[in-house]
């Protein structure tokens, strides 16, 4: 049982993908529960398995904020045939990851997500073709205006990969912007790694891009390269592992936005 419920959490809240890695190397175990159920609980909301709640690995009830949350990974639990995969159960991964290794230290992570802010995805851009530019501004543009009228955070924008410096000022005020709440905190630090972009997730937490802009946004030069010289199979097959992890933290942040 530990053993699985390792597997479903991950090795580290601040790597979606670990868990991927891990998966591969471990067998899957067969569904040993019959009923899954949404249980009340002192911290909120649990799944039941057979009327007992699920655990993280260091032995603490994955209590969830709201009953949404909680239902999707009820979903994903139920959705478990004879085998358990614990990649088709993103939205549990990241609760465990929460619960277990967030919610006592959210100011560190806050600071993980923080360093986006002086190499960005947003800040670097292409100097040619003239089309590849214009998609980039595009997507990108609107980000850092947002970021800029809203947040008072003006960065600066550089052709190519050569680093540039961010003034302390605009690093500031988007840290500023970051929430204190360690599930959003979390479902932040999981659309920040895998877009590349701390901004791209505080304009979805914000409200000013939907997922699937944000998720385009992020892609705005493999899909472009992709056009040119045609798509690889693995990074297709990447991209889906990574699709998954992403909407479970923007479900999240839905869920949590919803409840206020």
């Amino acid at each position: 049982m530990r053993e699985l419920f390792d597997e479903v959490a991950g090795k580290s809240p601040l790597d979606p993908q670990e868990a991927v890695r891990r998966q591969a190397r471990n067998p899957q175990r067969k569904r040993f529960y019959t009923k899954v159920d949404v249980m009340e609980t002192d911290g909120g909301f649990a799944v039941a398995l057979d009327g007992r709640p699920i655990k993280t690995p260091s032995g603490r009830i994955v209590a969830v904020p709201s009953r949404a949350i909680a239902e999707a990974m009820v979903a994903e639990w139920d959705a478990q045939r004879e085998m358990i995969d614990p990649m088709t159960m993103p939205v549990t991964r990241l609760a465990n990851s929460v619960v277990d290794a967030v919610v006592d230290r959210v100011e560190a992570v806050r600071d993980d997500i923080a360093k986006y802010f002086h190499s960005d995805l947003l800040f670097y851009r292409a100097g040619h073709p003239t089309v590849l530019v214009e998609r980039e501004a595009a997507h990108w543009d609107p980000v850092l205006f947002w970021a800029a009228e809203t947040l008072g955070a003006h960065f600066i924008l550089a052709e190519g990969i050569m680093h540039v410096g961010q003034p302390d000022a605009a690093v500031a005020a988007a840290r500023d912007a970051l929430p204190e709440d360690p599930w959003r905190v979390a479902a932040l630090h999981v659309v920040t790694t895998l877009t590349g972009s701390a901004l791209l997730a505080l304009a979805l937490h914000g409200g000013a891009r939907d997922p699937e802009q944000v998720w385009a946004a992020a892609h705005v030069d493999e899909d472009f390269n992709a056009e040119q010289w045609g798509a690889d199979e693995e990074a297709v097959a990447r991209r889906a592992s990574r699709r998954l992890d992403f909407d479970a933290a923007a479900r999240i942040l839905q869920a949590q936005a919803a409840s206020g």
